[in-house]
């Protein structure tokens, strides 16, 4: 282990539990390794637990001697993870633990991310359920599964056994911000059908494609960063090379992991005839050239390659297939589609083209789609549908989750406004983000709830770049305590 922090594990109890679960696999969809741990958590500390049966947990503490007649504290995060890593790195997130290191103020795993989204939440709540020196009224600590596949784990979950009014998300990536607000979202699927054709393999050459080396990013918190898609890369340069090129086929198509994710890695097998391949070398370059050099402000190491072979396979998509590909990856509505009015720099509807997938049958466009108008959600929905239609294929949506509106009177904001500046001597940033958040499932669902969401610096969410200031993590945490007093008096 990494000596800095090995003596920073000693000292520190948020720090030491967010190393603990560290070592546990968090993948969407493999939480019951995590969740068990928790339970366990709950049962030595002879804390109630609920585990159900999506494996979200819930555990209550009794309130503090003199505490027993405030008002109940809902602390809230998820246990899941986004599971990137850098090509060439050998790691299983269904069973690896992650390799923690400290680098300056920042601490970070060794080539994937860090699972700071939202492992800081279950550090610091499990920080204060041990800890019996803090004055608190009623917690009720809820750590939900499935948030970064659609906020499914909060949806599933039985509100009627929450009695708590006051309710702190612990899902923010940015200190100093209070977040009162978040988008609505859903997932939706484009499926194109893939029709293929045989060709006469004696006179061609099979390239390989690849783009590379981009920033990529949480689809929600860095839509406004201008990251450059991959999957919008590699489209603009099979509709170049096409043009250029009557005689080239495609073969298979790829790009990105998760609809949630900005895409960093994309990849297509051509074939070419011979009797064009000098030709056609210099102009992939050329094009590559020109695409790297418009986007070079935005990711200045951005790698486009083409890697020349024979050819194993004479099956290439139909020309009306290619031709269906180039339309949709040229014309689909990708990033921002619109800005908030009532909250300036807001985005207030986007998309996000996350994944290219090639099935036997078909080729699937998956999207995240946010907005906090929740007609112009389903607006994007429709022009999605529209282009399905227009080339013989289907939209399905999963996973839709509702915003979370501004409540205009807050007693809980004010208390956390008050504490923030006898803390920082200056004024906390309220607002709203383009990230969905579990806080708007649950006002849904219980309206009179009083909600907030704060937390620590953290970095390049979602992607292997991921950092989490570790200077920030104690203040965040002081904030927190500071705040659970208060609610005592």
């Amino acid at each position: 282990m990494d000596k800095k922090l090995e003596k920073l594990i000693d000292k520190d109890r948020v720090i030491y539990y967010f190393s603990e679960i560290s070592k546990i696999p968090r993948k969407s969809g493999n939480e019951m390794q995590i969740s068990n741990y928790l339970k366990d958590f709950a049962i030595r500390f002879k804390l109630e637990v609920i585990q159900d049966e999506f494996y979200n947990i819930l555990i209550k503490k009794n309130a503090s001697v003199g505490c027993e007649s405030f008002p109940g504290l809902i602390l809230q995060g998820h246990m899941d993870m986004v599971c990137e890593k850098n090509n060439g790195i050998n790691h299983d997130f269904s069973k690896d633990p992650l390799s923690l290191y400290i680098e300056d103020d920042f601490l970070k795993a060794e080539g994937t991310t860090l699972g700071a989204d939202n492992g800081i939440a279950i550090a610091y709540i499990l920080a204060i359920l041990e800890d019996n020196k803090i004055q608190h009224p009623s917690i009720e600590a809820l750590i939900t599964t499935d948030e970064e596949v659609g906020l499914t784990g909060a949806m599933s979950f039985d509100t009627s056994v929450l009695k708590g009014k006051y309710f702190i998300n612990l899902d923010s990536e940015e200190e100093g911000e209070i977040v009162i607000s978040c988008a609505g979202g859903l997932r939706a699927n484009l499926e194109l059908p893939l029709n293929m054709d045989k060709i006469d393999n004696s006179n061609y050459s099979k390239v390989n494609i690849s783009i590379s080396g981009l920033k990529g990013g949480h689809s929600g918190m860095e839509i406004d960063k201008n990251r450059v898609n991959s999957i919008v890369v590699l489209g603009e340069l099979l509709d170049s090379l096409a043009i250029e090129f009557e005689n080239m086929y495609l073969q298979k198509i790829s790009g990105g992991k998760k609809d949630n994710v900005i895409p960093r890695e994309s990849s297509a097998d051509i074939l070419i005839s011979y009797d064009s391949l000098d030709a056609f070398k210099i102009k992939a370059q050329s094009i590559a050239k020109q695409i790297k050099e418009e986007n070079i402000a935005a990711d200045f190491d951005m790698r486009i390659d083409f890697d020349y072979s024979d050819i194993k396979s004479n099956i290439v998509f139909s020309k009306i297939t290619f031709n269906h590909v180039l339309f949709l990856l040229m014309n689909l509505p990708n990033g921002i589609q619109s800005m908030s009015s009532d909250i300036e720099g807001l985005v207030e509807s986007s998309l996000n083209l996350g994944k290219l997938k090639q099935e036997d049958k078909s080729i699937n466009f998956e999207f995240a789609i946010r907005s906090s108008v929740k007609t112009k959600k389903y607006k994007i929905v429709r022009r999605l549908e529209l282009f399905a239609s227009y080339t013989d294929g289907k939209l399905t949506t999963t996973k839709d989750y509702p915003e979370w509106p501004v409540k205009k009177e807050s007693s809980l904001l004010e208390l956390v406004k008050d504490i923030y500046r006898k803390s920082y001597l200056k004024e906390p940033i309220i607002k709203g983000i383009h990230a969905g958040l579990e806080a708007g499932v649950f006002l849904e669902k219980i309206s009179d709830l009083d909600a907030i969401s704060i937390g620590p610096n953290i970095f390049d969410v979602h992607s292997p770049d991921e950092k989490m200031s570790i200077s920030s993590v104690q203040r965040t945490y002081k904030l927190l305590l500071d705040i659970i007093e208060g609610l005592c008096k």
